[in-house]
C-alpha cells in the first residue's frame, strides 16, 4: 500500500472521528434536573420518551460504534504497515520466487593406479520449458526431429519429478545434427533448448562392472528412506535424483554424490519463469580409488569368458557362468573380481528401456546383474577337504599317522550305505596329506564317520565356522550372500514335508559335508577368505575393494581405508603344515596335466580343486590356489557353473590370473579333451 493512500486514510478516520464528538456534544440548550428525592435525572422540557431524544441518542450511539470500528481498523493497519511489514514482504517475495536444483556430477570411479574405471562425461539434452507441452504443434515437431512419438515428448514434458518450475528433460545424448537444427530455427521451438550435462561414462566398457555397479533415478523407497534418516550429513534426496543402485556406486553413495547446487528463478501467478536470479553452483562428488587392477581384472575377466566358451562349445552347452576373485591375503585387498555373464553398465545411463530391463532379468540371460563372487552360494566339493583335515586333527579323529586304504567303494556304514570315490578304481594306501593331494573320497568319509561316532558330533560345523563359512564376511560390495553350514537342527526344520526318520541327522549327512557335498553352501569370498587365512597361518583380513577416497582439489586423499582383521583362528603349527604341504603337493604331484601349467611360474604355489555335484546339473568346477606357497601374497579363487572337472575348466582360468600377476603367461593352450581321465 502506498503512502500517499495511508494519508487519505487517515484523514478519513480523523474526519469521521470529528464528526462523531460535534454529535456527542451539540445536543441543544436542555439541562439536566434531579429529583431531590434520589429519583433519576429527567432532562428539563421533556421526557426520555420523546422522538427529539431518541433520534439524538440512536446518533451519539452510532458515532461512538462508528468511532471503534474505525480505531479498530486503525489499529490493525498499524500493525499491517508498520509491525508485520518485513514478514508479508518475504511472503510476496516468495510466492514469486523459486528455487530449482542443479545437479552435481557425481565422483569418479579409479582403480589403484589412477586409471578411470568410471567417469563422466559432457551429455547433449535437449531441454524444454513446461508450458511447451500446451503447443501441439511444437511437440510434434520436436517429436519427429528427435525420433520419438509426440505423445512420449508431451509425457516427458509433463513429468514434474525434476520439479514443478524445473525445464524438463527430453532426450540425452542427442545427435550434433539436432542441436544444429534447433539452434537455426528458434521461432520452430520457443522454450527448448539444448544443454550440455554430466553422464557416466565408462572408458574400459564392462570392465568390473559387478564392483562399480550401476547408476538410476531415485526410488520411491530410497525417497521414503532418505527423507526419514537422522544420521548427520545424511544425502536428503529429491525426485529425480541420480543415485547409485549396485556395487561402489550404490555402497559409496555418500562419497560419490556431489553436493547440488541452486538456482533462483522469479515466476508469475500461473508459475511461468520470468527471470533468472542468484545461483550457487553444485560442487562434485568425491573420488574413489579401488583396489581393483584395471589390466589384471581384464586378464581375469577375458580368461573367464574364454574358457566359459570353450567349454560351452565343446563340452557342456549349459556352461554359461562362472567368478574369478583375485586377493591380496595380506590386507584383504581384491585385485580383481569378475562374474559371468556380465553387463553394460551404460545401457543404464539416461533410464534403461522395460525391454532391455527385461532380458537382464530373464532366465535365458543367466541373471547377469548376479555377482557371482559374492552372492553365488555353491557346494565347496573338495576345497573344503583341508579345513575337514584341520578340524578331524584337531579333535582327534585323525593325526598325523593315520592311514587310510581307499578301494574305490567305501562301506563304513554298512555294505547298504556305501559310498563310491570318485577315483572308482580306488587311490590305495592314503594318508592325510595324500588324501588331500588325490583328494581320495574314501579319507574324508572315514572322517565324516569319526565325528559321526564321536562325543562332540557337530565339532566339524564349528571347525567350518570358525574359519568364516556360513557367515557374512562384510566385504563393502552389496548383496553378500551368507552360505550355510547344515547340522542336525537345521535338518530337522529344513525337511519338514519328509518323514521324521528322513529329518535326522545320520552318518550319510557327516560323510557328505566331509567332502563339501550334501546341503553345504558357500561362497567364492568365503573360500577365498579361508584359503588366505590357511596361506597367512591364521589370520584373516576382511576383503575389501575401496583403497582411499581423494580430496575434491588436488590428488591427495582424504580417507585411506585401513585394513581390518576378520579372524584369526590358532591351529597347531604341525596340523597347518600338514594341509600346506598337501595343497603344494596338488601342483606337484596330482597329474602331469596340472605340473605343465604351474611350473612355468617363477613362484611356487598351493591349490586345491574341487568338482560339486548337483542332481540334474553338469559339475560345479572349484580352483583356488595361493602363491607364492611358503610366503603368501595372493590367492585366486575361480567357479565355473555347468562345467566339467576343475582341472579342464576353473584352472585355466587361475592359472591366467597367476600368470597376469606375475607376468608369466600360460604358453599350454587349454585342452577341452580326456577329462575322465583327471581327477577334481
Amino acid at each position: 500500500m502506498s503512502l500517499s493512500t495511508i494519508i487519505i486514510i487517515l484523514l478519513v478516520i480523523l474526519l469521521l472521528a470529528l464528526a462523531g464528538l460535534y454529535v456527542f456534544y451539540n445536543r441543544g440548550d436542555e439541562k439536566l434536573q434531579f429529583d431531590i428525592g434520589g429519583q433519576a435525572p429527567r432532562a428539563s422540557g421533556g421526557n426520555d420518551a420523546s422522538a427529539e431524544r431518541t433520534i439524538r441518542s440512536r446518533l451519539i450511539g452510532l458515532g461512538l460504534a462508528s468511532l471503534s470500528v474505525i480505531t479498530v481498523l486503525f489499529a490493525r493497519l498499524w500493525s499491517m504497515q508498520l509491525v508485520s511489514k518485513d514478514e508479508y514482504t518475504t511472503q510476496a517475495e516468495s510466492n514469486r520466487t523459486r528455487t530449482i536444483s542443479l545437479a552435481a556430477p557425481r565422483g569418479r570411479i579409479l582403480d589403484r593406479s589412477g586409471n578411470e574405471i568410471v567417469g563422466n562425461r559432457p551429455s547433449l539434452t535437449v531441454i524444454s520449458k513446461p508450458e511447451v507441452a500446451d503447443n501441439a504443434i511444437e511437440v510434434q515437431l520436436l517429436g519427429n526431429l528427435i525420433g520419438m512419438p509426440a505423445a512420449a515428448v508431451r509425457r516427458k514434458i509433463q513429468d514434474q519429478s525434476e520439479g514443478a518450475q524445473s525445464d524438463r528433460t527430453v532426450a540425452s545424448d542427442v545427435s550434433r545434427r539436432v542441436v544444429a537444427y534447433i539452434g537455426e530455427h528458434p521461432y520452430l521451438f520457443e522454450g527448448i533448448t539444448v544443454q550440455e550435462r554430466s553422464a557416466r561414462s565408462y572408458p574400459y566398457g564392462k570392465l568390473a562392472a559387478h564392483v562399480v555397479g550401476y547408476t538410476g533415478t531415485v526410488t520411491r523407497e530410497q525417497l521414503e528412506e532418505s527423507a526419514k534418516s537422522e544420521d548427520e550429513g545424511a544425502i536428503v534426496y529429491e525426485t529425480g535424483d541420480t543415485v547409485g543402485q549396485a556395487g561402489v556406486e550404490f555402497q559409496y553413495e555418500n562419497v560419490l554424490q556431489g553436493i547440488r547446487g541452486e538456482q533462483s528463478v522469479h515466476v508469475d501467478a500461473s508459475g511461468t519463469v520470468l527471470e533468472y536470479s542468484t545461483s550457487v553452483e553444485p560442487q562434485s562428488g568425491s573420488d574413489i580409488v579401488l583396489t581393483i587392477d584395471a589390466p589384471l581384472q581384464q586378464a581375469v575377466e577375458d580368461s573367464l569368458a574364454d574358457i566359459i566358451n570353450r567349454i560351452r562349445s565343446s563340452v557342456s552347452k549349459k556352461c554359461r557362468a562362472g567368478s574369478a576373485i583375485v586377493m591380496d591375503v595380506t590386507n584383504g585387498e581384491i585385485l580383481a573380481m569378475a562374474s559371468c555373464p556380465t553387463y553394460s553398465p551404460n545401457i543404464f545411463v539416461g533410464g534403461i528401456s522395460n525391454d532391455d530391463w527385461s532380458a537382464l532379468q530373464s532366465e535365458q540371460s543367466d541373471n547377469p546383474l548376479m555377482n557371482r563372487a559374492i552372492s553365488g552360494q555353491y557346494p565347496s566339493a573338495s576345497t573344503i577337504k583341508p579345513f575337514t583335515t584341520i578340524a578331524a586333527l584337531d579333535n582327534g579323529i585323525a593325526n598325523d599317522k593315520s592311514e587310510y586304504d581307499c578301494t574305490g567303494w567305501w562301506t563304513g556304514f554298512g555294505e547298504g550305505s556305501g559310498q563310491y570315490c570318485w577315483e572308482h578304481k580306488g587311490h590305495g594306501h592314503m594318508n592325510l596329506r595324500t588324501g588331500i593331494i588325490y583328494s581320495c573320497d574314501t579319507v574324508f568319509y572315514e572322517i565324516g564317520k569319526g565325528f559321526y561316532e564321536s562325543k562332540n558330533p557337530e565339532a566339524l560345523q564349528a571347525k567350518l565356522k570358525e574359519w568364516g563359512l556360513g557367515e557374512l564376511t562384510g566385504i563393502d560390495l552389496p548383496g553378500e550372500s551368507v552360505g550355510r553350514i547344515p547340522d542336525a537342527e537345521w535338518k530337522w526344520n529344513y525337511y519338514t514335508s519328509a518323514a521324521d526318520t528322513d529329518r535326522e541327522w545320520k552318518g550319510g549327512d557327516f560323510t557328505n559335508l566331509a567332502i563339501g557335498q550334501g546341503d553345504l553352501l558357500v561362497t567364492p569370498i568365503q573360500m577365498g577368505c579361508a584359503y588366505a587365512g590357511l596361506a597367512t597361518g591364521g589370520k584373516v583380513w576382511r576383503p575389501h575393494v575401496l583403497k582411499s577416497v581423494r580430496t575434491r582439489t588436488g590428488s591427495g586423499s582424504v580417507v585411506d581405508y585401513d585394513p581390518q582383521i576378520l579372524r584369526e583362528v590358532v591351529e597347531d603349527e604341525k596340523f597347518r603344515n600338514i594341509v600346506i604341504e598337501g595343497l603344494k603337493g596338488v601342483i606337484t604331484e596330482e597329474s602331469e596335466h596340472i605340473k605343465r601349467h604351474f611350473e612355468t611360474l617363477p613362484v611356487s604355489v598351493a591349490a586345491k580343486s574341487g568338482t560339486g555335484e548337483r542332481i540334474g546339473h553338469n559339475p560345479t568346477a572349484w580352483f583356488i590356489s595361493f602363491a607364492p606357497a611358503d610366503n603368501a601374497k595372493y590367492a585366486v579363487i575361480v567357479t565355473i557353473e555347468e562345467a566339467t572337472w576343475a582341472s579342464t575348466s576353473s584352472l585355466y582360468v587361475n592359472r591366467d590370473a597367476l600368470g597376469a600377476l606375475y607376468d608369466a603367461p600360460d604358453s599350454i593352450v587349454p585342452a577341452m579333451e580326456g577329462i575322465d581321465s583327471i581327477g577334481d
